[in-house]
């Protein structure tokens, strides 16, 4: 299944939890888990607190500490430091499914991290139903 999101800036974090959640109760798939792939190279896809937006600041702060948007950087493009972040990040999540909803912790949510925008996204969600004895459930 493919997802949409729009971004709205350079860099922000995008909290997909729910729409992943939809897709994950829509499918009927109750034991398992979900796979979100990110196929940009300029964006990402992470797990982390969604109940503090100063964590998403923390981060993305420290990751244009790390990796300023200029640099001594060869890429001509301009978006070097997006790419860097993107490999940084990573490009996909997996998350068991259970009793039908995704089993995050208390406080974590799924984000799309973008780090050359503002652009449309498109990410990949796979679910992937648990095997019991050869069969799937």
């Amino acid at each position: 299944m493919q997802l949409e999101v729009q971004t709205h800036a350079r860099a922000e974090m995008v909290d997909i939890t729910a729409l992943v959640e939809e897709i994950v109760r829509v499918a009927g798939v109750s034991e398992g888990a979900c796979l979100v792939f990110c196929p940009h190279t300029t964006a990402g896809v992470l797990v982390n607190e969604n109940t503090d937006p100063a964590v998403l600041s923390d981060i993305l702060n420290q990751l244009d500490r790390l990796v300023p948007v200029t640099g001594s950087y060869q890429h001509r493009e301009g978006n070097a430091h997006a790419h860097i972040k993107a490999a940084l990040v990573g490009s996909h999540v997996t998350v068991p499914v259970s009793d039908g909803r995704l089993a995050l912790g208390t406080w974590q949510g799924i984000f799309l991290a973008e780090f050359d925008g503002p652009r449309r996204r498109r990410l990949r969600v796979e679910l992937i139903p648990a095997m019991a004895h050869g069969r799937t459930r």
